[in-house]
């Protein structure tokens, strides 16, 4: 099972991309900024990947990557930057940078998804 967890403070994108990858059969959760997506990943939950908006109000992106690099729990999980402002360096596994279509939306988390997966040779 393929769980993700979408952060975006904007209810509207949130909501139709957690619908497009529940649409394609991922177990999808979404939280409201950094804050709510560190609480999240912390609890007893395992996700796949992460999509992350950069630009929140309380904790933005950057502030959720520097938590969860910080902690041994979380900080192997994927992250896929999903923002309209995208810096040239940020860490993360794959960028989607906003507008984005279902199809790239789709594509790239399965990448992100299979690259985790593949075994290392």
């Amino acid at each position: 099972m393929v769980r993700l967890l979408v952060v975006d403070d904007e209810e509207d994108i949130r909501e139709a991309v957690a619908e497009v990858l529940h649409r394609e059969g991922f177990v999808v959760e979404t939280a409201r900024d950094g804050e709510q997506a560190l609480e999240k990943a912390t609890a007893a939950r395992v996700y796949s990947a992460i999509l992350l908006d950069l630009m929140m109000p309380r904790m933005d992106g950057w502030q959720f990557r520097e938590r969860q690099r910080a902690d041994p729990t979380i900080a192997g999980i994927p992250v896929i930057i999903v923002s309209a402002t995208v810096p040239d360096r940020i860490d993360a596994d794959a960028v989607l940078p906003k507008p984005f279509d279902a199809e790239d939306l789709v594509r790239t988390v399965r990448s992100v998804v299979a690259a985790r997966a593949a075994p290392v040779a």
